[in-house]
C-alpha cells in the first residue's frame, strides 16, 4: 500500500524515493501546481530492466580513500531503493531522475563476462583486488533473473583473480559454492552492509534489501562456510542509527565476520534533498536533529566531497564516531583479513587459443 506524505501525494508501494526530481542536466525544470485535485492512490511502480551496452567492463579510479583501483558493476541502478544511496546521481548521466527512475528504471550488461574476459586476457594485465558492487548492488533482487553478478564469479574463478564483493543481499549465499572455491587461495572477502537493526526503519530505509537479521544470517553462513567477511555499517546517520554502532558491530562480530567498516551518511548532489524530504515524512520529529549532525559534520554543509573526508567526516562529531568505531573493534577482537592474494592469476586464452604451458 502506499505510503502518506507531508504534502497529500503518495510513496509508491516498496519505493523510498519521494516523487522523481528532474535530473541536474536538463535546462528546464517540473513545478507541481496545485489544481484542486486529491490525489489518488498510485498502483505498485514496476521495474523495467534495459540494456547497458557501455563498451568496457574495468571501471578504474584512482582514489585515495577507497581500498581498491579497479571495480565491476552488472548493473545501473538499485532496485533496494536505499533512500541514501550516493549513487542516485548517476542517473542523470542516463537522462533519467535519481529519484524513483533509480529504484525502477535499470540497465543491465549482458556482454559482461565477455568483455571481462578480453580485458583480463589483455597484454600487460596486472590482477589487483576487483570490486563488485561499489556502485549499485550486484546481489538485488533482479539478479534472480539474470544470474550476471553469478556468471562474471565463474569468470573470476576460472582465471583466479582476486575479488571483494559489498552487497545488502541474501542472495549471495547462492554463489557459496564459487566464493568457497575462491577462498581456498585467499582470494575473495565479502562485505555485508548493515545500516540499522530497527525492522520497521530498515523498511522505510531501504524498502527492497534484505531484513537485517537475514543479514546477519548472511554473514553467519558465509563466515562457516571459510570465506572471510566484514560487516560493513554503511552508512552511519546521525542520530538515526548512530546509536545503534556499538550494537550492530557487535551482531557482526558474534555472526562470524572478520574484520568492520563504517561510512557517515554521505548526501551528494540530488540525494540531498531526496533524503532530506524522505527525513520530514518518515521521521519529522528527527529531521532537524539529523540534518544539523550532518552538517556539523560536513563543514557546514549538506555533504563534502573531497577525499580523506567524505567517508568520515570532519569536526568533534566525526571525530568522537572514529574513537567509538576503533575502540569497539578493538574490544570485540576482529581479527582482520589478510589481503587477497595475486600470485594465483592465470589469464584467460587470447582469441580462443590454448596457451603451451
Amino acid at each position: 500500500m502506499a505510503k502518506d506524505t507531508k504534502a497529500g501525494r503518495k510513496i509508491p508501494a516498496g519505493r523510498a524515493a519521494p516523487n522523481n526530481p528532474d535530473n541536474r542536466y536538463h535546462a528546464w525544470r517540473r513545478e507541481a501546481v496545485d489544481d484542486g485535485w486529491t490525489p489518488q492512490d498510485m498502483p505498485p511502480l514496476r521495474t523495467t530492466l534495459d540494456l547497458d551496452r557501455s563498451r568496457t567492463a574495468i571501471t578504474r579510479n584512482d582514489s585515495p580513500d577507497i581500498p581498491f583501483d579497479r571495480s565491476i558493476n552488472p548493473y545501473r541502478g538499485c532496485e533496494h531503493g536505499c533512500i541514501y544511496c550516493y549513487a542516485r546521481p548517476t542517473h542523470a548521466w542516463l537522462d533519467l531522475s535519481p529519484g524513483l527512475d533509480f529504484e525502477s528504471r535499470l540497465f543491465q550488461r549482458p556482454d559482461l563476462p565477455r568483455q571481462l574476459r578480453r580485458e583480463l586476457s589483455a597484454h600487460g594485465y596486472r590482477p589487483q583486488t576487483l570490486c563488485i558492487g561499489s556502485v549499485t548492488d550486484a546481489y538485488q533482487p533482479v539478479e534472480r533473473r539474470t544470474g550476471l553478478t553469478r556468471r562474471i564469479l565463474e569468470v573470476l574463478v576460472e582465471t583466479r583473480h582476486p575479488v571483494s564483493i559489498i552487497t545488502k543481499s541474501a542472495l549471495v549465499e547462492r554463489d557459496i559454492d564459487l566464493l568457497t572455491d575462491l577462498a581456498a587461495d585467499g582470494l575473495v572477502e565479502v562485505a555485508v552492509s548493515i545500516t540499522t537493526l530497527v525492522t520497521d526503519l530498515v523498511r522505510r530505509l531501504e524498502p527492497r534489501a534484505a531484513a537485517p537479521l537475514r543479514r546477519l544470517q548472511t554473514l553467519e553462513r558465509l563466515s562457516a562456510a571459510g570465506i572471510p567477511t566484514r560487516i560493513a555499517v554503511a552508512p552511519v546517520i546521525p542520530a538515526l542509527t548512530e546509536p545503534e554502532l556499538e550494537t550492530l558491530l557487535g551482531a557482526g562480530r558474534e555472526a562470524g565476520a572478520a574484520d568492520a567498516s563504517y561510512t557517515l551518511l554521505r548526501l551528494p548532489l540530488e540525494v540531498a534533498p531526496l533524503f532530506q524530504a524522505w527525513l520530514e515524512q518518515t521521521a519529522p520529529d528527527a529531521a532537524g536533529h539529523v540534518m544539523s549532525r550532518v552538517r556539523a559534520s560536513r563543514g557546514g554543509r549538506a555533504n563534502d566531497s573531497r577525499f580523506g573526508r567524505r567517508m568520515v567526516g570532519q569536526g568533534v562529531y566525526a571525530d568522537l564516531l572514529a574513537q567509538r568505531f576503533r575502540v569497539a573493534v578493538r574490544r570485540l577482537g576482529f581479527p582482520g583479513i589478510p589481503p587477497l592474494r595475486e600470485e594465483h592469476f592465470r589469464p584467460p586464452p587470447r582469441n580462443g587459443q590454448l596457451t603451451l604451458f
